[in-house]
């Protein structure tokens, strides 16, 4: 519903302003956009001066934001609802055995309801820790379009901005992964599964389908293409997706070089681009400004400055990386190269949580690790990089990302009374390396309110919780069934992990005494 919101006496964040202790301002929201920031607007319209924009128009809201920090909505740049409802479910192990207990196929279908409660909860715990919009890379195996439709009706629902892509492959995950295929027995191949699986219907042709048939019905989602990394398509197949993405003007995003194994199998099977995954993706007209990598942990110099020219962007995931022993992604690199770096919370099942209050602090503390000179990045850079940087790597720069006016009204409002910012020595230092969430009150998504006093309005907590606890009966009997088979495959995946890691790439991503 469009309306006329006006939160009042709010400490707003402006990365171009006092970032330390930001200047008092009210904010005028009208039909979902931010109309004004500045002093006494409140004062102005009680006094029948109302701003000019208000002209012919009532408030319908007050929010007092006294003694609040009002921050811009953080974009989770790269994330997966597929496997929201399996978070603490696995300790910490390499990426390639996490695929196979962790991802949709591995699993029999879901149901319906387990698709909706699945989306809901994410979107969920996304809101309440401040993050507005998500880029949604959501593995539907086997497809269906029915669960497309249930998840895409979820996000509606819940409020939440969304940037949706189907997560594709043509190569089977045994194929992708340095080897599986000479460790593993023959006999017991065919368990071995990747990210997502190929389809048994023609891919773009199922995307273009799916994107016609939603255009239009869902104000808040937008959509994109999912490759799910290079070295799981194949040419013709990024070639197809490189010419739907320029005919739609639409982002792609992929997963590249996110362990030390996805990095050798680019130079074990890519030897036409000199083993190069970047080359690769530019050789198949994807590398440009409407491409996002997620990961990026074991990318080369060269390549970084490729990216660069090309204004590709990369999104960072760094609590999913230490989970799955993927190795420091070189953060500062990427802020000294120039290249545009996002954040990203990942999949629950290996980062734990949709928080990117832990994403920040990650960013701005492992960079020290890396890289332990004298240096950036800092606290400003953190929230740039979920913030303003999040909101290019999506394709919606200038529209969501920071609290000013002609910009989409997608802010949280936090509590200055939390212990993190007493006292308030720091805004924006605070917010990164203080704050974990707990601190989130109010969080407006379009213009309309969508968390308030710590709770989701737009749909019943209460309920879904109870749903979701119903759903994890069966499905815990799943999870165990897919414990029992990979731990049969277990000391041979370990065995082709040794085998990948003793291999030297020229470059290291780990610390090592």
């Amino acid at each position: 519903m469009r309306r006329v919101l006006l939160v009042t006496g709010a400490r707003v964040l402006d990365l171009d302003g006092d970032v330390d202790h930001p200047a008092e301002a009210d904010i005028l929201v009208i039909d979902g956009k931010i109309a004004a920031v500045q002093r006494d607007i409140d004062a102005a319209v009680k006094a029948g001066n109302p701003p000019a924009e208000l002209l012919g128009r009532t408030v319908d809201e007050v929010i007092d934001a006294r003694g609040k920090l009002v921050v811009p909505g953080f974009v989770n740049a790269h994330y997966h609802s597929h496997d929201v409802l399996l978070k603490g479910c696995f300790d910490s192990m390499p990426l390639e055995q996490w695929f196979m207990v962790a991802l949709p196929p591995a699993y029999p279908k879901r149901n319906e309801r387990e698709v909706r409660a699945r989306t809901l909860l994410g979107a969920v715990e996304c809101l309440r820790s401040g993050i507005t919009t998500v880029q949604d890379l959501a593995t539907i195996y086997p497809y269906d379009a029915t669960h497309l439709d249930v998840a895409l009706k979820a996000y509606d629902d819940v409020g939440i901005r969304c940037v949706f892509a189907i997560q594709v492959a043509d190569v089977r995950g045994g194929e992708s992964v340095p080897f599986w295929n000479e460790v593993v027995p023959e006999e017991m191949r065919g368990s071995l599964s990747g990210a997502v699986e190929p389809f048994d219907q023609p891919v773009l042709d199922l995307l273009r389908n799916a994107i016609a048939d939603h255009r239009g019905k869902h104000p808040r989602i937008s959509w994109a293409l999912g490759p799910s990394a290079p070295e799981r398509c194949t040419e013709p197949l990024l070639r197809g997706l490189a010419d739907l993405s320029r005919e739609e003007a639409i982002p792609v995003f992929t997963h590249i070089y996110e362990s030390k194994a996805t990095t050798l199998i680019a130079r074990q099977e890519h030897s036409r681009d000199g083993g190069s995954l970047i080359a690769y993706l530019a050789r198949c007209g994807l590398l440009n400004e409407r491409l996002t990598l997620a990961h990026s942990v074991w990318m080369q110099p060269t390549e970084i400055e490729h990216n660069r020219d090309a204004k590709a962007n990369v999104v960072l995931n760094p609590v999913s990386n230490l989970c799955l022993r993927n190795g420091i992604a070189p953060i500062r690199l990427y802020a000294d190269s120039g290249v545009n770096a996002a954040l990203g919370c990942d999949n629950c099942s290996c980062s734990g949580c949709q928080n990117m209050f832990q994403a920040m602090k990650m960013y701005a503390s492992l960079a020290a690790v890396s890289n332990p000179e004298p240096g950036g990045p800092g606290a400003v850079d953190a929230i740039a990089a979920a913030t303003l940087n999040g909101a290019r790597s999506i394709g919606m720069a200038g529209r969501v990302g920071a609290v000013k006016p002609g910009m989409a009204a997608d802010f949280s409002i936090i509590d200055l009374s939390d212990p993190s910012f007493v006292p308030l020595n720091s805004a924006a230092r605070q917010l990164v390396f203080s704050e974990a969430g707990r601190g989130v009150e109010t969080v407006i998504v379009d213009g309309n309110v969508v968390v308030r006093n710590r709770k989701v309005v737009t749909i019943d907590e209460a309920a879904l919780y109870a749903e979701v606890n119903e759903l994890m009966k069966p499905l815990m009997r799943d999870v165990a069934d897919v414990k029992k088979r990979v731990a049969k495959l277990t000391p041979y995946l370990d065995e082709a992990a040794r085998r990948a890691l003793a291999i030297d790439l020229g470059i290291n991503r780990y610390i090592q005494p």
